[in-house]
């Protein structure tokens, strides 16, 4: 293995380590990963956030082939949809945190900026956030619908599900997936305070 791959590897578990002990992510829930030329680096399927290590890595191709380590993340269709639509994006990170899962679930978000900009930040460090349908988790469905509704953001909502974040490397789509949590929380608890007629940022 490379020495890029390796440190790449190392920030991945930083930030794997750092999400779980936020509670941005619980269990064997969530899937990281990183791009270097033609070939993947994603956790495999059913390892968990808080305990991710060098050996808890597949590498697969942009064409899906598994060429090492373990059996990937079933969810890797929707990293390399991802690398394949936005070739300056080096890195992805999916989890279910709280606030993101429970802004999903609110009826009437836009699909095309479903996360309200109530401060400045969400914009500067991600921009706006897509919205995906829903479907089964690990579904040819889900991959469909994130396909299709994929456009220039960077950022999205998978509905009653979670978050998925892009970055030009692991930290900026680290840094991503902590703002549109952040968002996901004013936004949410905003809204049960009763205020109405928030002003947005532009």
């Amino acid at each position: 293995m490379s020495e890029l791959a390796e440190e790449q590897k190392k920030q991945a578990i930083w930030c794997a380590h750092t999400l779980f002990v936020l509670g941005k992510t619980s269990g064997s829930s969530g899937n990281i990963s990183f791009r270097i030329g033609e070939h993947v680096y994603i956790s495999a399927g059913n390892t968990c956030f808080g305990t991710l290590s060098e050996d808890d890595f597949s590498v697969i191709t942009m064409q899906n082939t598994h060429l090492a380590g373990k059996k990937p993340s079933k969810e890797s269709p929707m990293h390399l949809a991802f690398y394949k639509a936005h070739p300056d994006m080096q890195a992805v990170i999916h989890t279910h945190g709280r606030y993101a899962v429970l802004w999903s679930c609110v009826p009437t978000l836009k699909e095309d900026n479903c996360i309200p900009a109530y401060t400045p930040y969400l914009n500067m460090k991600l921009g706006t956030v897509g919205l995906i349908p829903y479907a089964s988790p690990g579904s040819e469905k889900l991959f469909q619908e994130f396909e299709s509704h994929m456009g220039e953001s960077r950022g999205y909502l998978l509905k009653q599900h979670g978050a998925i974040v892009a970055g030009k490397d692991i930290m900026d789509a680290f840094y991503g997936l902590e703002e549109l949590e952040e968002g996901a929380k004013i936004a949410w608890e905003l809204m049960h305070a009763g205020l109405k007629d928030i002003p947005v940022t532009g």
